[in-house]
């Protein structure tokens, strides 16, 4: 006699069957490798082989982790999601794309997301457009990554709204553009930006340039071989605090324009075409600055004790 199970069950197995996939789809935890493969579920003994194909099994505020060296392609992220390459310092080869991009914006609550991007090599290959591009989103942190070889920017934030962006740790070289590219088109939005311990050398234009809307701090960091300035900061919103940080070898050291601020202490200025530019903007020293062997010395345009 044939068994014909009754429409409830079937439903019912069906539904179980459909808690079972989501569940298998949305990991808290998921896992890359160099010999894994997309079609896997991204666990640990049956890794998946990109981040793009991770991240989609990932539950929201979920990390993605690698199991070996390897070069796991360029990923858009549109949830909260730790990227780690601890142990192994996985990889991203992104010619002519962006290495990691960042953008809620199509979501249902635009500017919430928090992104860490941790251990990571990100090569554009000498083509590819920005390492990290960051669009939309509450908080970006890079830290402890080497960007290099990208055309635009090797950290791109242009925003709409407000954000938040940390560089920790990290190196960013040979961009045809700008080592670090900030920006906000909102007209009450900020984007704040901590770059902290970083290595910002051998940038065709700006080592950081900031435009429009930006609060930036700056401690215990090198900008050197920047073409263009070492740090450029604009608009009539934009305040930068540097500490602590080292400025060479560019066509100009620091530059602020159109009623920006830069705000200086304990920082060498040294060896630039010009060291310090004040182009309609504040440049503030608050001693313990050094300003030495510029071909053009330039001046703060105030000093200021510490208190």
């Amino acid at each position: 006699m044939k068994f014909s199970p009754s429409p409830r069950i079937f439903v019912a197995l069906c539904f179980v069957l459909a808690m079972a996939t989501a569940s298998y789809a949305q990991a808290t935890r998921t896992w890359v490798s160099g010999v894994g493969d997309d079609v896997n579920p991204c666990s640990r003994t049956a890794p998946c082989k990109t981040f793009a194909g991770a991240i989609s099994k990932t539950a929201n505020n979920g990390e993605i982790d690698c199991l070996d060296p390897g070069g796991f392609g360029a990923v858009t992220v549109t949830k909260s999601i730790t990227i780690d390459g601890q142990g192994t310092m996985g990889s991203i080869l992104a010619s002519l794309v962006n290495g990691v991009n960042v953008n809620d914006s199509a979501t249902a609550s635009p500017g919430s997301i928090v992104v860490i991007l941790r251990n990571l090599s990100i090569q554009g290959a000498g083509n590819g457009i920005s390492g990290v591009n960051y669009t939309s989103g509450k908080t970006v942190i890079v830290e402890n990554c080497q960007i290099m070889g990208f055309t635009t920017a090797g950290i791109r934030a242009s925003l709409t709204l407000a954000g938040n962006l940390n560089i920790i740790n990290t190196s960013i070289s040979n961009i045809t553009g700008d080592g670090v590219s900030i920006s906000t088109s909102g007209a009450a939005s900020q984007v704040v930006t901590m770059i902290e311990n970083t290595r910002i050398q051998n940038c065709g234009s700006d080592g950081i340039e900031a435009n429009t809307h930006v609060r930036a701090g700056v401690r215990n960091s090198v900008f050197t071989r920047n073409s263009n300035t070492g740090i450029r900061i604009a608009g009539s919103d934009s305040i930068l605090n540097m500490d602590g940080s080292f400025v060479s070898f560019s066509n100009v050291g620091l530059q602020s324009v159109g009623g920006s601020a830069i705000n200086v202490s304990d920082s060498e200025i040294t060896q630039n075409a010009t060291g310090l530019n004040a182009n309609g903007g504040t440049l503030a020293s608050f001693q313990g600055n050094s300003v030495f062997s510029n071909t053009v010395a330039g001046a703060f345009t105030s000093t200021t004790g510490k208190q």
